[in-house]
């Protein structure tokens, strides 16, 4: 019966993302810049074609871009060097005319901003600043707007590379399967912070215990979810590796049980990783590589969410700092930050393998594409 719950779960996972003959032919791509505007495209998967709207928002430093749930709202950080200077917008969202009206914005809590989501039912946005290393939740108003902070957490402490580990770095606050916890990597302390989290009041409280420790120097930057919520997965920016961890996702723990790299053996040059997906069938976990410019591919255990290395693809040009798996989970686009281009590949829904789609399109330092469907 076990089994059979298994494979009914994962079925039902592959029919909510495989295309219909109903569904939309057509997606708005926002990519955010490390400059200051944010950029419309339109992706038509029928004719293969991505070609730009526009300007969509002129903003500084967006870095970092999130769409709420309902796909009505669009959230955006400003990576500002100090607290002054960052920030967190909202804007209203026009997924048929690729537009977004300025809402409001408030101060980010801290300095360098590099990290907003929304949670799970849509009622708060979650922050990381990465100067400070702190994390702040934003609860969200009916129409959108961000309301004043409801929580904030000061990290400290250090971790053993001098360099960049001086102090904290808060680098992603994710709110967890349920929304019952959120989870915070923090680069700098070679932790993830966990969270008792209430989405009601916008809270945040040390869990117990209250983080998951990563292996020194590894500098943990982004975790993501399997969908049956049973594993989490968290790239290492430093370290060049992808961790999995089992969650307990009544106590909120996290433990580690495989640690997998995402460079070739032979790599001998300078690599950070910065982003990690899971497939919306959750059977593939994908890590991009800034150095050796490539996307690690990997398989998932359904069972055991052990990862098997399944190819390592070069994305076509220089530093993918972020890249996003489209809601049908036929397509990834990763934003080559430093070639200024957007690149699309095909995913095989049978091997989770990617091939080049041939589409390309130019975009000013791109560090952050969000997809969403047309209706």
């Amino acid at each position: 019966m076990k089994l059979l719950r298994i494979a009914l779960t994962s079925l039902a996972m592959m029919l909510a993302y495989c295309p219909t003959g109903a569904q939309s032919q057509q997606e708005m791509v926002f990519v955010g810049s490390g400059k200051k505007n944010i950029e419309a495209f339109r992706f038509d998967l029928a004719a293969g074609a991505l070609t730009r709207v526009g300007l969509a928002a002129e903003i500084e430093h967006p870095s970092f871009l999130f769409i709420s749930p309902n796909h009505k709202y669009l959230y955006a950080i400003s990576e500002g060097r100090n607290a002054a200077a960052s920030s967190v917008s909202a804007f209203a969202l026009d997924a048929a005319a690729g537009k977004l009206t300025f809402l409001n914005k408030q101060p980010a809590g801290g300095a360098g901003p590099c990290y907003v989501e929304i949670d799970g039912g849509g009622r708060n946005a979650l922050i990381a600043n990465y100067n400070t290393g702190s994390f702040a939740v934003f609860p969200l108003a009916a129409n959108g707007e961000l309301q004043p902070m409801s929580a904030f957490i000061q990290d400290h402490g250090s971790s053993v590379d001098a360099s960049r580990q001086e102090g904290p770095h808060g680098h992603c606050l994710v709110a967890g399967p349920g929304d019952k916890f959120a989870f915070g990597c923090d680069l700098g302390l070679d932790k993830v912070m966990i969270f008792k989290f209430d989405p009601s009041h916008g809270t945040l409280v040390p869990n117990e215990p209250a983080f998951a420790q990563a292996k020194p120097g590894a500098g943990p930057r982004h975790i993501a979810f399997n969908p049956t919520g049973r594993w989490a997965y968290v790239v290492n920016e430093m370290g060049s590796t992808l961790t999995v961890f089992r969650y307990d996702a009544s106590a909120g723990t996290l433990q580690e049980f495989e640690t997998k790299s995402t460079l070739p053996k032979d790599f001998s040059g300078q690599n950070t990783c910065a982003e990690v997906a899971v497939h919306p069938s959750g059977r593939f976990v994908y890590a991009s590589n800034r150095g050796d410019d490539s996307i690690a591919v990997f398989g998932c255990d359904p069972n055991l969410g052990r990862l098997t290395f399944i190819e390592r693809v070069p994305t076509g040009g220089k530093t993918p700092r972020q890249f996003e798996i489209d809601p049908t989970g036929r397509f990834l686009l990763v934003g080559n930050q430093e070639s200024n281009t957007v690149v699309v590949f095909s995913i095989d829904k049978s091997d989770g393998r990617l091939k080049s789609t041939g589409i390309q399109v130019q975009s000013d330092n791109p560090m952050c594409v969000r997809c969403v469907l047309v209706p």
